[in-house]
């Protein structure tokens, strides 16, 4: 069992300036106008899972180098600065521009609260490695204070079901045994359902029965590998309810597959210690919304759930106390996590997602 992330510090990366010691809860949604900054908070979710596989400086890279991630860039900000709680235990580092604009880490430390509170300093690294993964790598004696940690940021999944084209990889064949974890677009989605059918049936049919409340004439998947040379290969084709043809994934409309992906990210057993999902709604109907947030809902009551949207109809499903709201003041992100007792006046007479169409919840659009 990992611990979720229960607090974080975040100064000087991309938007966001100054985020310190924020509380986050098992179910988190985040709402915030265009360009507010919702996108740079998942983006240190996914800059330390980088971190976590060894790829810290391919992040940087894809990301524009060191000067991008950096507040308002060089001149303004000379280094961002990480620290991160899970349970008892605590990760902390700070990252600054090379001259190769990529990144080297500073003052790496974990921390371990067992009757004295303290942190272990573990030292810098030029190349942008992680000591507290070489512990755990390399199974040294102090790993067992860093393996609770790397295990909850390596469980992470950041799922981004937004290429649902004609070439995105679940609607074509892939290798059957790609099926320890949902990967993060979903390719592997049909060897992935190929386990969940064999192995966890309950929850495989529990998938199906989401799926049928948003898509109603779907019955099945057919799940059947093929060979393909030394190689198995399975899809996601599938029936329609009253017929046995063999439907294709290109017969899916761009919203039944993403809801298909949303269904089993959020159904799936073992889930990861933390789903994080940015904009699950796009091109889902109202009516689909609805049963989005009930599979939220229930994923949060089996792990952390992070969501950013921006639709009110979603909005609309959750507790105000569920809410996070980013606006940008002078330049920077700010986030406030809303509380029922300031809106109960408001909620007698109107929904959640009403209060923020009507900017009564600060979350529009701010004129600097």
């Amino acid at each position: 069992m990992t611990d979720s992330l229960d607090k974080l510090t975040i100064k000087g990366f991309k938007s966001i300036c100054e985020l310190v010691d924020f509380e986050l809860k098992n179910l988190n949604v985040i709402v915030g106008g265009n360009g507010a900054g919702k996108s740079n908070f998942i983006s240190f979710f996914k800059m330390l899972s980088a971190l976590i596989d060894g790829n810290l400086n391919r992040y940087v890279r894809d990301n524009g180098g060191a000067s991008d991630l950096l507040f308002h860039g060089r001149k303004v900000t000379k280094k961002m600065v990480f620290e991160t709680r899970f349970g008892p235990r605590g990760f902390r580092f700070k990252l600054v521009a090379t001259p190769s604009d990529s990144c080297a880490i500073e003052d790496e430390a974990r921390y371990y609260q067992d009757g004295l509170k303290k942190w272990w300093e573990l030292g810098d690294s030029d190349e942008g490695s992680s000591h507290m993964v070489a512990e755990v790598k390399n199974k040294k004696a102090d790993a067992k204070n860093s393996q609770p940690v790397y295990n909850s940021i390596a469980s992470w999944q950041i799922y981004h079901f937004h290429d649902t084209g004609s070439t995105a990889g679940i609607r074509h064949y892939g290798i059957v045994q790609d099926n320890k974890v949902l990967r993060t677009d979903a390719s592997n989605m049909g060897a992935f359902l190929l386990k969940l059918r064999g192995q966890h049936n309950s929850e495989y049919k529990e998938i199906l029965n989401a799926i049928r409340l948003v898509t109603p004439f779907f019955d099945d998947f057919i799940l059947e590998p093929r060979q393909s040379g030394e190689k198995e290969e399975v899809n996601i084709s599938w029936t329609q309810k009253g017929s046995d043809y063999p439907m294709q994934p290109y017969h899916l409309s761009d919203g039944s597959i993403r809801f298909i992906c949303l269904a089993t990210a959020l159904l799936q057993p073992n889930p990861p210690s933390a789903i994080i999902i940015d904009e699950p709604e796009l091109g889902l109907h109202p009516a689909a919304i609805v049963i989005l947030a009930e599979l939220v809902q229930q994923a949060a009551q089996r792990t952390q759930v992070i969501v950013a949207t921006q639709s009110p109809a979603l909005v609309d499903q959750f507790g105000i106390n569920d809410i996070i709201v980013v606006n940008r003041k002078e330049g920077a992100s700010s986030f406030e996590r809303l509380n029922e007792a300031d809106f109960s006046e408001w909620l007698e007479n109107y929904s959640v997602g009403e209060l923020w169409t009507k900017n009564v919840i600060a979350g529009g659009p701010v004129y600097e």
